[in-house]
C-alpha cells in the first residue's frame, strides 16, 4: 500500500509525461500524413504491463471535531445495536452485539468437557469391577487384531498401486504410440483434401469442361453464371467465406505440415504431443473449410435448378467429393481428440496413483504407529486396572480438571468478545452498522469522539456510491504545500443532501498521521483511491471499441486493420485492463490519421504503468 500511495503523489507528472507522448506522436504522424494527398496513416503503440489505479477526488475541511472508530474483534452477524448517533455512552455500555450462538455452545461445550474430567477422576478413585477388568482385557485383543488387519491392508494396498502405476505407464506409452499413428494417418488425407479444396475455388476445370464457359477460375465461373444481381450478391458472401476458410485452413496445414515432418514416433513426448494438437486444431479449420465450400456449391446448385438450368458436371463431382472428405475429417477428428484425451486420462491416473504412493509412505507409518500405542495405552490401562490407581493417574486426573476449567474460562472470555462495549466514556459520532450486518474486525460498529483529526468531504451521489469504509486516501493542504499525508475513509453518510438539485455525500477520512502545522477548518484536498490493481496488461481506454459481439481492439496487419477481440477489466478514465486478447508488447492502432485534418480520428489515452513506443504506420 505505501508502494502505491508513493506512486499516487507522483501520478500527475507521469500522467503529463505520457500525455505530450501522445500527443507529440499524433503530430509528428499528422505532419507527415498531410505530405500525401488521400493517404491514411495509422499510430500505434505496444500494450504493457502496469498498475492501474482508480480514484475519486474532493475537496473539504480540517474538521474541528474528532473521532474514534469503534471495531469488533470478532466476525458475526450484528444481532443488536444499541446506539446512534449524538447518544453519549459510558464506558463498559453495551453498544452492539454479534450473533455469539457458536460462542455459546462452545461455552456449553467446555463445560461438558470439565464436568467429564471430573467422571473421570471420581472412576479412577473408585475400585475397578469385574466388568470394567473384562472390557479392558476385550479392548486389548480388539486392538491386537486391528493391527494385524491394518498390516495386511497396507501391504495389499500398497502393492495393488505399484501394479496400478506399472499398468497406467504402459498404457501411457500406448497412447503416445496410437496418438503418433492418427496423426500420421490424418496426414495421409489431408494433402488430398487441401488440394481438392483449392480446386474447387481456383481451378479452371469447369471451364475445361464446359464449352460454353469462358476461361477463369471456377470461383469467378460460379458467379458469372447467376444472372440476377440479387442472387449475385448473396452467392458472393458464400464464396467469400469459403475463400477465407480455405486460407486459414491452408495456412494452419501448412505450418502444422511443417512441424510434423520434423518429429518421429522417438522424439519427445511432449512435442509429439504438441504437434497432434496443432493437427487437431488444423483438422477442424480444414472441416470448416471444407463445410463453406459445400454450403458454397448447394446454394449454387439450388439457384440453377430451381430456375431449370444446367448444372455442370463438375459442380456435381466437386459436391461428392468434398461429402466423403467431410466424413474423413470427422473421423480423423474424433481419433485426434480420442488420443488426446486418452493420453491426459493416463498422466492424470498416473499422478494419481503416484499421490496415493506419497500418502502410504506417508501415513502408513504413521497409522501403524497410531494403532501401536493405543495397544500399549490399552495394555497399560489392564495393567493399571488390575494393580489400582496410582497417585501420578490421579494428579494427572486432577491436572486435565484445571486444563479444562482453564479452557472453559478461555470460552468464556470469547464469548464476551461478542458484546462490543465502550472503551471509554464519550459521545456517539456516527453509527456506521446496522443489525443483521455483517461484521468483522475491520467493520466500524460506531464511531466515538476521541482527539484524533479527520477530514470531511462532499461527494457527488456517483463518486459517493464507489466510496467505502477502509479505502486509503491520500490529502494534501492549501496552507502547507509541501506537506502530504496517509488517511482512512472512516465514514460515509447514508443520506444525501439536496442543493439546486445536486445530490451530495458528506465522507470523513481520519488522518493516519499528526502534523503540528494542521489546523481545523484548513482546506484539504483529497484522493481515495477506490481500487488499485498492480502489474496488469493496460491499454488506452479510447483504444478499445465495442460492437455487437464485444470489445475489440485494431491491429495493422499487411497494411490492413484487423480487428481483435479482447476482454476487459477495470478502467479508469484513460485506461482499461485487458483480461484476455492480446499479449504483452503487441502493437495496437491508438489513432487514425486522414489526409485532411478534419477528419483525424483520435484514439489516445495515457496513464501510468502504460509503456510502448508510438509508430507511425501505414
Amino acid at each position: 500500500m505505501k508502494f502505491i500511495l508513493k506512486f499516487i503523489l507522483k501520478h500527475k507528472i507521469v500522467a503529463i509525461i505520457i500525455i505530450a507522448a501522445f500527443a507529440l506522436g499524433g503530430y509528428f504522424g499528422y505532419q507527415k500524413i498531410n505530405a500525401q494527398d488521400s493517404a491514411v496513416s495509422y499510430t500505434s503503440a505496444a500494450v504493457a504491463k502496469g498498475m492501474l489505479i482508480s480514484s475519486i477526488s474532493g475537496t473539504g475541511q480540517v474538521s474541528a471535531s474528532n473521532q474514534v472508530d469503534i471495531k469488533p474483534k470478532v466476525s458475526g452477524e450484528l444481532v443488536l445495536l444499541n446506539v446512534k448517533n449524538g447518544q453519549t455512552v459510558k464506558q463498559a455500555e453495551l453498544l452492539a452485539q454479534i450473533d455469539a450462538r457458536d460462542a455459546a455452545r462452545k461455552v456449553s461445550e467446555a463445560k461438558t468437557v470439565l464436568e467429564n474430567a471430573k467422571l473421570d477422576l471420581e472412576e479412577l478413585l473408585a475400585p475397578t469391577d469385574k466388568l470394567t477388568l473384562t472390557q479392558a482385557e476385550n479392548a486389548v485383543a480388539d486392538t491386537q487384531e486391528s493391527l494385524i488387519k491394518l498390516q495386511l491392508t497396507q501391504k495389499n494396498s500398497y502393492e495393488q498401486a505399484v501394479a496400478d502405476q506399472q499398468k497406467a505407464e504402459d498404457n501411457l506409452a500406448k497412447a503416445y504410440e496410437d496418438g503418433y499413428n492418427n496423426m500420421a494417418n490424418a496426414f495421409l488425407d489431408l494433402p488430398d483434401i487441401m488440394t481438392e479444396l483449392h480446386t474447387v475455388l481456383y481451378s479452371q476445370e469447369i471451364a475445361e469442361s464446359e464449352i460454353a464457359v469462358t476461361q477463369s477460375t471456377n470461383n469467378s465461373v460460379l458467379i458469372n453464371a447467376i444472372v440476377e444481381n440479387g442472387e449475385k450478391d448473396k452467392f458472393e458472401q458464400y464464396v467469400d467465406l469459403a475463400d477465407n476458410d480455405y486460407q486459414q485452413a491452408k495456412n494452419a496445414y501448412d505450418k502444422n505440415y511443417a512441424a510434423y515432418k520434423n518429429i518421429s514416433r522417438y522424439s519427445d513426448k511432449a512435442a509429439i504431443m504438441d504437434i497432434l494438437k496443432q493437427t487437431l486444431e488444423t483438422t477442424k479449420k480444414v472441416t470448416d473449410a471444407i463445410k463453406s465450400e459445400i454450403n458454397m456449391l448447394d446454394y449454387w446448385v439450388d439457384y440453377r435448378a430451381s430456375r431449370g438450368l444446367r448444372i455442370y458436371s463438375k459442380v456435381a463431382t466437386y459436391q461428392s467429393n468434398l461429402t466423403a472428405y467431410t466424413s474423413k475429417t470427422n473421423s480423423h477428428l474424433s481419433t485426434l481428440l480420442s488420443s488426446q484425451r486418452t493420453v491426459e486420462d493416463y498422466k492424470e491416473s498416473i499422478l494419481n496413483v503416484q499421490r496415493d504412493l506419497e500418502e502410504m509412505a506417508q501415513n502408513n507409518p504413521l497409522d501403524l504407529a497410531a494403532t501401536e500405542r493405543s495397544l500399549k495405552e490399552k495394555e497399560q490401562k489392564l495393567i493399571d486396572l488390575k494393580a489400582g490407581a496410582s497417585e501420578l493417574e490421579i494428579k494427572n486426573k486432577q491436572l486435565a480438571i484445571q486444563q479444562k476449567e482453564n479452557s472453559l474460562l478461555g470460552a468464556q472470555q470469547d464469548y464476551a468478545n461478542y458484546f462490543i462495549r465502550a472503551p471509554f466514556d464519550g459521545q456517539v459520532a456516527a453509527v456506521n452498522a446496522a443489525k443483521g450486518d455483517e461484521a468483522s474486525s475491520a467493520t466500524v460498529i460506531a464511531t466515538l469522539i476521541t482527539e484524533q483529526k479527520i477530514a470531511e468531504i462532499s461527494l457527488n451521489e456517483i463518486d459517493a456510491a464507489k466510496v467505502k469504509t477502509g479505502q486509503k486516501a491520500t490529502l494534501t493542504f492549501d496552507a502547507v504545500p509541501d506537506l502530504s499525508i496517509t488517511g482512512e475513509v472512516a465514514e460515509v453518510d447514508t443520506l444525501g443532501t439536496v442543493s439546486q438539485g445536486v445530490v451530495s455525500y458528506g465522507v470523513k477520512i481520519i488522518f493516519d498521521l499528526e502534523d503540528e502545522r494542521i489546523k481545523p477548518g484548513m482546506t484539504t484536498s483529497v484522493n481515495v483511491i477506490i481500487e488499485s490493481r498492480a502489474d496488469v496488461l493496460l491499454a488506452p481506454l479510447s483504444a478499445v471499441k465495442t460492437s455487437a459481439q464485444g470489445s475489440y481492439v485494431e491491429i495493422l496487419i499487411d497494411g490492413a486493420l484487423q480487428r481483435t477481440t479482447v476482454t476487459t477489466g477495470s478502467s479508469n478514465d484513460t485506461m482499461i485492463e485487458i483480461t484476455s486478447g492480446l499479449q504483452q508488447g503487441e502493437e495496437i492502432v491508438t489513432q487514425t490519421i486522414n489526409s485532411s485534418a478534419t477528419n483525424s480520428q483520435s484514439t489516445q489515452g495515457g496513464q501510468q504503468g502504460f509503456g510502448g513506443e508510438f509508430r507511425m504506420l501505414r
